[in-house]
């Protein structure tokens, strides 16, 4: 199955598809109502009646794989399912078998057109990845602004790049400091500051300072361009299951429908009863036809998929749950993954002041502000109910900090190396603490009143609750092997993993990196999740056998090449979705086996017994309710 009948194209699609927008979904949905019309025809004494809903049923749930199946014999001379399908379809339907034409038309259109859907889905969401670049920048020609195109930007170009505006290039600041915003790239929660000849990219955030950028790639070659091309290349890569199914329709798919012509046309030429070798070659056409294959896999999927769903976790495709019943090892990112993804208050050091006063001053000068570290302060206070007084003269002090007038203080929140300049000095005491919160991974800023050091605080990205509890079950579901892959600092992420009890992480990473990572995961142990929630964990996402995303934090751009989203941002989730991937493995394997030795029994019956049509439908309506059946525990 392709599913690209009303999916592929070579543009994405422009609007969000809807389930009713598809036209697959349309047509197998009347598919199954002409069908549904037609048994309750049944009773009526117009046996035409029923024949025309039949034919209609058939003529809604066939158009667009019948289509597909002639095109691809037309074009590229090939025989696949669709082609026996619709053949064993037809003859159904010339045998007077309208209501089991009906039924192959319906059951199979439906798997036809959830792919298709699907497809639609995934490639529309990759078009988050665009908006990150504004489509202007403003470069700096003649000594004057002006307003160009992004896609004409040309290496070496100066841009001018104003405070709060997103980064249109990658390139090196000329002129200026500021905090950056990398998540996009890097995944880190924490701004970085960033001066002269210091690389920015393209899709970051700039903070409070103006900067001068010098464009040292072109808009094709920018970093958000390259994520997309390594989502779409590893997205093109087909999965184990899609492979055996291709091989297989390769060679059996132009076996069945050469042997029914065989059967049919032979008798006819060296002087056989025609008509009773045409019967015999509908019944094995019909006998031997994948509708119960077609539907093993399939009717287990989405059994698994609608309780998944129902859990909060978003499966986007069959093969996934399969892939995921094999995985071996996971890779987790940190932030937002293993960590909340934001910063917090940690710790707070004061030094002659209360610890609350000390809090309501420094979150007082720094509420003006819009720095995530300010905000982090702002909260911390909200936290405890301290009530804050007006801050007048404020100031933000560019890679430094803020200061203002509270009260009858001046108050500063200085990062420590700003202090020092000052001539602010911390005691040995407080100067240890500090270095020991920045050892574990934190932040720490000083608080200043009236020129004396007052105290520490410490910040940093705090650690899910279920984050621990993680490794450990997912150790029980069978993972073999856990790994945390951060773009965060080497010491941020050893102190993370200790907590979490992960023995094996990598920090500093960017994309392409994590990408490689992934890569050595995958030669090493064939089956591999990557658990992610930022744009920066897109190509390392489609890169894994399975990419799982976090639903709540998560950005559109990962969830596109991710597979599976923890909608409620819930990581014991995780834990379920692998038992649920391995117990639909089984109930698949079982269903592909029980398919394969009914079609076996029954092509062995029309040869050596003469078995009818009818009979041949019976069987393949048995095996169906069958496999249905057992493919619906795993739902359970």
């Amino acid at each position: 199955m392709t599913g690209c009948a009303d999916a592929c194209s070579d543009e994405l699609p422009a609007e969000r598809p809807t389930l009713w927008g598809s036209k697959n979904v349309r047509a197998s949905i009347l598919a199954w109502l002409f069908a549904g019309l037609a048994f309750v025809a049944g009773w009526s004494t117009v046996p035409a009646l029923q024949v025309g809903l039949f034919a209609a049923a058939i003529l809604s749930g066939a158009f667009y794989f019948a289509r597909e199946a002639i095109e691809e014999l037309w074009k590229e001379r090939k025989i696949g399912i669709e082609l026996l399908m619709t053949a064993a379809i037809a003859g159904a339907a010339a045998l007077g078998q309208w209501r089991e034409a009906a039924l192959v038309a319906a059951l199979y259109s439906i798997s036809e057109a959830l792919e298709g859907f699907t497809i639609q889905r995934t490639r529309y969401a990759i078009r988050g990845l665009m908006d990150l670049v504004p489509p202007k920048a403003r470069a700096l020609r003649d000594g004057r602004e002006v307003e160009i195109d992004v896609k004409d930007v040309q290496v070496g170009e100066r841009i001018q790049i104003r405070p709060g505006e997103s980064i249109p290039v990658d390139g090196v600041i000329r002129e200026g400091a500021s905090a950056i915003n990398e998540s996009a790239v890097t995944g880190e929660s924490m701004p970085v500051e960033r001066g002269v000849s210091q690389p920015v990219f393209a899709g970051t955030l700039n903070g409070n300072g103006a900067l001068v950028v010098e464009a040292t790639k072109t808009f094709k070659d920018n970093t958000v361009n390259q994520i997309i091309y390594l989502v779409e290349r590893a997205q093109a890569q087909k999965g184990h299951s899609q492979m055996w199914v291709e091989r297989f329709g390769r060679v059996y798919s132009p076996a069945v429908l050469g042997v029914s012509v065989l059967l049919g046309v032979v008798p006819l030429v060296i002087g056989l009863d025609a008509g009773s070798w045409l019967q015999r070659a509908v019944s094995f056409l019909v006998a031997a036809s994948p509708c119960a294959l077609a539907v093993a896999t399939p009717v287990t999927l989405v059994a698994g998929i609608g309780s998944a769903a129902k859990r909060g976790v978003l499966i986007k495709g069959g093969n996934v749950l399969e892939v995921l019943g094999r995985v071996k090892a996971v890779a987790l990112d940190k932030t937002g993954t293993v960590t909340q993804g934001k910063p917090e208050v940690t710790a707070i050091r004061p030094i002659g002041i209360e610890e609350v006063e000390l809090l309501r001053l420094a979150a007082a000068a720094e509420r003006l502000s819009e720095h995530p570290l300010a905000q982090a302060i702002v909260r911390a206070a909200a936290a405890r109910e301290i009530e804050l007084p007006a801050a007048t003269d404020f100031r933000a002090i560019t890679a430094a900090g803020v200061t203002a007038t509270v009260e009858r203080y001046t108050v500063a929140v200085l990062k420590p190396a700003a202090a020092t300049e000052r001539g602010v000095e911390l005691d040995a005491d407080a100067d240890e603490w500090r270095k020991a919160a920045e050892a574990r991974g934190q932040s720490a800023v000083i608080v200043v009143v009236n020129s004396k050091a007052a105290g520490v605080v410490a910040l940093g990205d705090t650690i899910r609750p279920q984050a621990s509890a993680l490794v450990a079950s997912l150790k029980r579901a069978g993972v073999e092997h856990i790994v945390m892959l951060t773009g965060d600092n080497a010491a941020t992420a050893k102190s993370i993993a200790e907590q979490v009890g992960i023995e094996e992480f990598y920090g500093g990473l960017l994309p392409e990196d994590k990408v490689i990572k992934v890569k050595d995961l995958l030669a090493k142990y064939g089956s591999v999740a990557m658990v992610g929630d930022g744009i920066n964990d897109a190509p390392a996402l489609a890169t894994a056998s399975v990419g799982i995303a976090m639903g709540v934090a998560g950005s559109d751009a990962a969830l596109a090449a991710a597979d599976v989203a923890l909608m409620a941002d819930d990581l014991s989730k995780l834990e379920y979705a692998v038992k649920l991937g391995r117990r639909s493995t089984r109930i698949i394997a079982q269903n592909i086996g029980i398919s394969l030795v009914i079609v076996a029994g029954l092509v062995t019956g029309v040869f050596a017994a003469g078995l009818s049509m009818f009979a041949a439908v019976v069987g393949h309506e048995g095996s169906e309710v069958l496999i249905i059946l057992n493919g619906l525990r795993a739902a359970l």
